[in-house]
């Protein structure tokens, strides 16, 4: 299965105890069984997820269900779970339009012949329909001359260069508008990821006790307990070295103790509670904390 070179911003929905969670990122490929990604957030392999991705040059993003095969850092990869035969096309019939880039090592996209006579395909009309052409109502896109009869015998044609010129134009600045607003919006996740990272690298400046944070937490949830470890009778309280940071916010933790099954769902708990800033002088301090979580059945 040929994978396809692509950067393309998607999203990337995935339950936090029971609460949906948004990643975004930018895709690395794609091909009609998965896509590979960058997102600025870490997914658990075998996590069923949500995945919305917006191709260039198709003006409806590809939405599906995948599992998460593996992950690395930032990157992971993600199996499509019940991807249409329609999608699957609009995949193939996009490639082509793109004149997307194989992989290294991996088979070159395959050569639709529009002039076979092929069922009709909605999506590879989208396709066509973004770049300007008029002759792709089928599977095959055809080439920009020969996708209709031409018109009525005896009446003359019609001059096509100022056409295609301005359709040109029209998709250019199409293009250059998307690339703009992808870019910026990298730009704004990559700046927010930096103000996180720059929070939890700063040094706390207190040590505060337990029970003083505990006075000044205003949203707690409770964390989700897993299947597996129900299954396995896995109970007890987990405790965590937690930084909180002006905002009140989490802005890291490590578990101290405990499964890592548990742990994991400690944490993931953990990201959604929020604290009154705690004050050194009166002002707002990054501050360091344990809290607790128990688990029992």
């Amino acid at each position: 299965m040929p994978r396809f070179q692509v950067q393309a911003p998607l999203d990337v929905t995935v339950l936090r105890s029971g609460v949906p969670d948004t990643v975004p990122g930018r895709s690395v490929n794609v091909c009609e069984r998965g896509i590979a990604a960058v997102l600025a957030g870490e997914l658990v392999p075998g996590e069923a997820v949500g995945v919305e991705v917006r191709l260039p040059l198709v003006s409806d993003p590809l939405r599906a269900r995948a599992m998460v095969r593996y992950q690395d850092k930032l990157r992971c990869g993600l199996e499509f779970i019940g991807l249409t035969a329609e999608q699957r096309a609009g995949i193939r019939d996009w490639a082509k339009v793109a004149k997307a880039d194989t992989e290294s090592g991996a088979s070159p996209a395959p050569v639709i012949d529009a002039a076979a006579p092929v069922m009709e395909n909605p999506v590879a009309r989208k396709t066509a329909e973004a770049l300007g052409g008029k002759g792709a109502t089928k599977t095959g896109i055809a080439s920009g001359g020969r996708g209709s009869a031409g018109g009525a015998p005896g009446k003359p044609k019609k001059p096509r260069g100022a056409l295609w010129t301005s359709l040109l134009l029209v998709a250019a600045i199409a293009v250059a508008v998307f690339w703009w607003k992808w870019n910026r919006a990298w730009d704004e996740l990559e700046s927010g990821l930096k103000t996180q990272e720059t929070t939890s690298a700063e040094k706390a400046q207190a040590q505060v006790p337990a029970e003083v944070m505990e006075r000044l937490l205003v949203h707690r949830v409770e964390p989700a307990y897993p299947p597996e470890a129900r299954k396995a009778n896995l109970q007890g309280i987990i405790a965590l070295d937690i930084v909180v940071g002006r905002d009140g916010s989490v802005a890291s933790m490590h578990p101290l103790n405990g499964p890592d099954v548990l742990a994991r769902a400690a944490m993931d708990a953990l990201r959604w509670w929020k604290f009154e800033p705690y004050r050194v002088n009166g002002e707002p301090a990054v501050v360091e904390t344990t809290v607790a979580v128990e688990f029992k059945r």
